[in-house]
């Protein structure tokens, strides 16, 4: 078996292909937010609710740091409001620049899938902004009282009332990224 220079082996790139795949396709039943929350009992199920722990703690502290960095430059609050969504979506992002850079174009695919993840869980984060300016705790990242930043964002903008449409263009977006970055994973683990 050949070791490529992305340290990955061919059948390795062909594993994680098929990994992102089935994670693609099995995305919208099993994602933990959004219109349809799922409460299944399955080893599928399972998997998905650890995926998604970890991949939103991770995004979580990226945009709480995104707020903390206007907390101490002290910055206008709408800045600080979209700030965190801003480091959310910007490092994932960043990754895939740097992979792109250094040419390695199976890594960047799988670090651009990750900004549609990103996109995703902020498309359903904008769809509850008309559930008020103030997060309870038991749905706060951070486990306290907080207020919401869409509703903050979007009523300041006056576009508060279409959250919904807001929230559909970029889902769409976000799974248009998701789509483009399995097919680049597709066509970086298959070249001969």
């Amino acid at each position: 078996m050949r070791i490529e220079s992305s340290g990955l082996s061919a059948n390795g790139k062909k594993l994680v292909f098929l990994f992102m795949t089935i994670f693609l396709l099995l995305f919208p039943h099993y994602a933990p937010f959004g219109n349809h929350v799922i409460q299944e009992h399955t080893l599928i199920q399972k998997v998905f609710n650890l995926y998604f722990f970890i991949a939103n703690q991770t995004l979580g502290m990226i945009h709480e740091s995104g707020h903390g960095i206007c907390y101490i430059l002290h910055c206008p609050e709408f800045i600080t409001a979209i700030n965190g969504t801003v480091f959310q979506v910007a490092f994932p992002l960043g990754v895939a620049y740097y992979y792109l850079y250094k040419n390695n174009k199976f890594a960047y695919f799988i670090a651009l899938f990750f900004v549609g993840f990103s996109l995703s869980y902020t498309a359903w984060y904008i769809s509850t902004a008309h559930e008020g300016l103030f997060i309870p705790a038991y749905k706060s990242f951070l486990g306290v009282d907080g207020k919401h930043d869409f509703n903050y964002i979007l009523d300041t903008m006056g576009l508060l009332a279409y959250d919904g449409v807001i929230s559909i263009i970029i889902k769409i977006g976000a799974y248009m990224i998701m789509v483009r970055s399995v097919i680049g994973i597709f066509f970086e683990a298959f070249k001969t």
